[in-house]
């Protein structure tokens, strides 16, 4: 598959950083020949230096024969009027862009994007995305990720197994006959692995299950984890990122205080005018002083935003010496991976992962509603919805002939989870959650496609 990415910054590496793990033909453009030379030397990608929306440089790239298109810079513009030129010019099927001013982003502008007015198929902004996956670890702390499936009513949890829970080398299948909570699916170290009825649980493993909304917390109490409400959140680092999750939780009344810590005093001062209920501290938010001003060790979690990986990995660091029970990291490198299984509880939130997860559903060729991606390398989740053109309708799973390490974990019919058998057959309606890893995509997509 052929895709063109317009922008190489943070947004536009991650995605990069994603997709280039794939088979896929990459082009990136951006007006920043360092940017560009820096992303080279990362990933096998072909980088040339322009604007993307200039039809001149789309030509040159061949955008004749681009399959996708992700205008991804930091002007909304730009992005736009790319889109305008791929559809126009270049016929380019799928056309991604990035918005992240509230004024493009107004529902009551939804009408603009289509291929009479601007030929969008889909409006991501990545701030926003990220905020909004930071805010669902926030509504169920404790947890390593939450992907919501089937219009809320359904969550896909993933956690650590600590010292704490009671089910450590159990069986997968007694888990599943005594507590009612299947699990699905395990990420062990470096291995991502479907769970067998006879596979044991191990210390540190994630695991991944899935849950009705009304079960979260009874599941997670199963597995040893007692959530604690977030009563007092500090953020650190301001920006669009910290503004959306600050903005939401002032409306939470089971949230008392907000705090944002942030250096630069502009930023700090836009953030004071456009908050009513958050307090925004301005300084160094590795002093002392303002760790105090912002009572750190009264807080119930810390959320760290800024650009720098190191100095988020930092501030939660710091957080978690101080007694917070619950701390969150942005990151943006492939280079802290490692410290994913080994960082002392911080949960790291990737931006690569968030980013592309919003896109799947454009991205994949398969039918699906939701998509997540679980780990760099270590595959993905789908929700596939199941119409009535599709043909796959009374189709055993086995008849399906999915792949090797491609397997459908649950089935959600008339409002009911099933756990199908290879002889169970599917039904028009159903949604079907499946588990993909990388080697099985372009089968996996093929099945799903009708």
């Amino acid at each position: 598959m052929k895709i063109l990415i317009g922008g190489a910054g943070n947004a536009g590496r991650s995605v990069v950083g994603y997709l280039s793990q794939a088979n896929n033909d990459i082009v990136v453009v951006d007006t920043d020949k360092q940017r560009l030379d820096e992303l080279a030397k990362e990933f096998d990608v072909q980088t040339v230096i322009g604007s993307i929306s200039h039809p001149g440089i789309m030509e040159k790239i061949g955008a004749k024969d681009a399959d996708i298109l992700i205008a991804i810079t930091d002007n909304d513009e730009v992005n736009l009027v790319a889109c305008q030129v791929a559809y126009t010019l270049f016929q380019i099927p799928k056309k991604i862009a990035r918005v992240d001013s509230e004024y493009f982003l107004n529902p009551l502008w939804n009408t603009l994007y289509s291929d009479k007015n601007l030929p969008v198929d889909l409006v991501i902004s990545p701030d926003v995305e990220i905020a909004k996956a930071v805010l669902n670890l926030l509504e169920i702390p404790g947890t390593t990720a939450v992907f919501p499936l089937v219009d809320e009513k359904l969550y896909l949890l993933g956690f650590k197994c600590q010292e704490s829970c009671p089910l450590i080398n159990t069986e997968i299948d007694e888990i599943k006959q005594s507590y009612n909570s299947p699990i699905i699916h395990i990420i062990r170290g470096s291995k991502s692995f479907f769970a067998k009825p006879n596979e044991r649980i191990h210390l540190n493993d994630e695991i991944f299950i899935l849950v009705e909304k009304d079960k979260v917390f009874d599941t997670l109490h199963d597995f040893g984890i007692i959530s604690q409400q977030i009563e007092n959140l500090v953020l650190f680092g301001g920006n669009a990122v910290s503004y959306y999750i600050a903005n939401v939780l002032e409306k939470d009344d089971m949230v008392n205080s907000c705090k944002i810590i942030e250096g630069n005093s502009r930023i700090a001062y836009d953030l004071a005018e456009n908050l009513n209920d958050t307090q925004i501290i301005q300084g160094e938010m590795m002093s002392d002083v303002i760790l105090d001003e912002a009572e750190i060790k009264n807080a119930s979690a810390t959320v760290a935003v800024t650009e720098n990986d190191k100095d988020n990995l930092l501030a939660s660091l710091i957080a978690k010496k101080s007694g917070v029970p619950y701390t969150f990291s942005l990151v943006n490198s492939r280079a802290f991976d490692s410290l994913i299984d080994d960082d002392g509880g911080n949960v790291i939130v990737e931006r690569s992962l968030v980013i592309t997860s919003a896109m799947l559903q454009d991205i994949r060729k398969a039918k699906i509603n939701n998509a997540y991606c679980l780990r760099r390398g270590m595959g993905e989740v789908w929700e596939v919805r199941i119409d009535c053109d599709s043909l796959n309708i009374d189709k055993t799973v086995s008849e399906l002939g999915l792949p090797d390490k491609c397997k459908i974990s649950a089935i959600y019919r008339n409002e009911e989870i099933i756990y199908p058998k290879t002889d169970d057959k599917i039904k028009e309606g159903d949604i079907l959650i499946v588990f993909v890893s990388p080697q099985a995509m372009r089968k996996a997509e093929e099945i799903f496609k009708i």
